[in-house]
């Protein structure tokens, strides 16, 4: 079995989360084209309806009007998104009203105190239970500070710009590594007071914003991932994803994968509001193995489990370093990949904060698998089956909707 062809990804779920987010803070109305269909990106939507925003649907568009920050207090049910609640947590903090923030059963084990407790120290009124999910939030007068974290975290980060936009003077925040940087770009596009701070990082002032007219979202590179992934490691494959975002800050798997010495091609095709363009990939018997550096994690963090796959067809043995935020994600999905790619006959091991994988291995089907609802996993495992030529039994397979709700219709297109 092979996958030939072309196949638009759904629109980034990054930039999708923070257009309609951002919109409860700003003026104006904007048309949003190519708005992610995920689940996700649903529940964001919905909590922007809950809290006084205005959003309608015509045709294919989305259409955000802007509610200038006069929000009313609510219960927001954020499903599965941990981006929806951790952003919604330092824009809300800010705003007066009360508000709850809660989830599915999933959600409601990932850690929200990281968020938490940096806001409280800008003087913000947040509680959680236990470090986790329904987190409560008064909203309440911020002060700007310095915050230096311990992780790179894109959604941590946003969080606390949203909140400096709100607060009295500056909000510096710093990281380890580089992030991703969606809200830095989108920010700036609407008139925000946010420059890189002089010692890495970023700062933002007190400031209004104002909607983009229109925005088309670039398809997500993340989703593309799979089909690229599932090219380069099966004979005979060839595709090409379009209209895909190439952010420099989401681009480390294609990164990583040339120099595994994968055939990959890199077109770029437009820069508005972010790069954007189409990545090639074609079958490529001779990958090899590589090491993932951990200033490199921040920037392909979702890809880790279909990277980790790639590795298991590499010669010699890859390694992932500090890949620990995999561990709160929808599963902890350190465990979900080394027991389920395990199950299919990989050779890959734990060590500390690493994963180490040895290839290349044959993959060889048997029994069930397991996604433990999470779309990743379950979509890594659905390009095992087409490595291995045959449709895997994953439950909970329906979970890639999470994410990519077309996604095994596109995978079935592009089986030769």
């Amino acid at each position: 079995m092979s996958i030939k062809g072309s196949v638009n990804p759904p629109g980034d779920k990054s930039i999708s989360h923070r257009a309609g987010l951002f919109s409860l803070l700003a003026t104006g109305t904007c048309r949003v084209s190519n708005f992610s269909p995920c689940a996700d990106c649903a529940s964001t939507l919905e909590a922007v309806s809950r809290l006084g925003g205005r959003v309608e649907r015509q045709g294919e568009e989305v259409v955000l009007h802007g509610a200038a920050g006069k929000l009313v207090s609510a219960a927001v049910d954020c499903g599965n998104s941990g981006t929806t609640m951790r952003l919604l947590m330092g824009l809300l903090a800010g705003r007066p009203g009360s508000f709850t923030l809660d989830g599915d059963a999933s959600l409601r084990r990932r850690p929200m105190s990281r968020v938490a407790d940096p806001l409280m120290r800008m003087g913000a009124q947040v509680s959680t239970t236990d470090g986790r999910p329904p987190v409560t939030i008064e909203g309440a007068a911020l002060n700007g500070q310095r915050h230096e974290l311990a992780v790179a975290s894109a959604q941590l980060k946003s969080a606390l710009l949203l909140a400096g936009l709100q607060a009295q003077g500056e909000t510096v925040v710093i990281e380890p590594h580089l992030s991703r940087d969606h809200t830095e770009r989108l920010l700036t596009a609407m008139g925000a007071d946010i420059a890189p701070a002089d010692e890495g990082g970023w700062r933002v002032r007190p400031s209004a914003l104002v909607l983009p007219p229109s925005l088309r979202v670039p398809g997500d590179v993340s989703a593309a991932a799979f089909m690229l992934v599932g090219a380069i490691i099966t004979p005979g494959s060839e595709v090409t994803t379009l209209g895909v975002g190439l952010n420099p800050g989401r681009v480390g798997l294609i990164s990583v994968l040339q120099r595994m010495g994968a055939k990959l091609t890199v077109t770029e095709e437009g820069r508005d509001p972010e790069p954007w363009g189409k990545v090639s990939a074609a079958y490529t018997p001779e990958l090899k193995a590589t090491e993932v550096l951990p200033q490199e994690i921040p920037l392909l963090v979702d890809e880790v489990p279909i990277l980790a796959l790639a590795a298991t067809q590499a010669q010699g043995v890859t390694v992932m370093r500090s890949i620990n935020e995999l561990r709160i994600k929808e599963s902890d999905r350190i465990a979900a990949i080394v027991t389920q790619l395990g199950a299919l006959g990989a050779r890959l091991w734990e060590e500390g904060e690493d994963l180490f994988i040895e290839g290349p291995a044959p993959l060889k089907p048997q029994g069930r698998y397991d996604s433990y609802g999470d779309h990743r996993i379950a979509m890594t495992l659905a390009i095992a089956g087409v490595l291995c030529g045959q449709t895997l039994e994953v439950a909970d397979a329906a979970c890639a909707g999470v994410s990519y709700p077309d996604f095994y219709r596109d995978l079935e297109a592009l089986q030769q």
